[in-house]
């Protein structure tokens, strides 16, 4: 979870880039391809659009669709609440923060609080979340070993 001031923080980003995006809905069947977001966040700025994205598509219902390449915090849509995944997508996972500034708890918490229990689980035991090396699950195993819907 973030300390007060930076969740404060990330909320005024957030609600900043509401209005941003506010003359752009979200479009049925979105997806990590059509917005081209696949390869994560390298900064807290791009880190609070994957927030806003998913906030966005929470409220309005729609169907998002992870269907390609999708690191870091890409991986948070999973928490989308009409989220489906290809079998043919990749995930890719690690701990969050950056380089320069080196791994984030609170950021690396954040990130994997969006999975169900049995990813949550599965990327803890085995370390997923420890390092900045990627780990990657195919869309296929997260739709049968971890219960994410299929896209169809």
């Amino acid at each position: 979870m973030l300390a007060p001031k930076r969740l404060k923080r990330a909320l005024r980003i957030a609600t900043f880039l509401g209005a941003c995006f506010a003359a752009a809905p979200a479009a049925a069947d979105g997806s990590v391809s059509s917005l081209r977001m696949g390869m994560g966040a390298p900064d807290a700025a791009t880190f609070n659009k994957f927030l806003f994205v998913i906030q966005q598509y929470n409220a309005s219902g729609e169907r998002f669709r992870i269907d390609s390449h999708c690191q870091s915090a890409c991986t948070m849509f999973l928490s989308i609440k009409n989220v489906c995944v290809t079998p043919g997508a990749t995930l890719l996972f690690h701990a969050g923060g950056t380089r320069g500034a080196g791994i984030s708890i609170a950021t690396t918490e954040q990130m994997r609080s969006t999975y169900n229990a049995a990813l949550r689980q599965y990327v803890t035991d085995n370390h997923f979340m420890d390092t900045f090396e990627f780990h990657s699950i195919p869309g296929s195993v997260i739709i049968k070993r971890f219960g994410y819907p299929a896209c169809k």
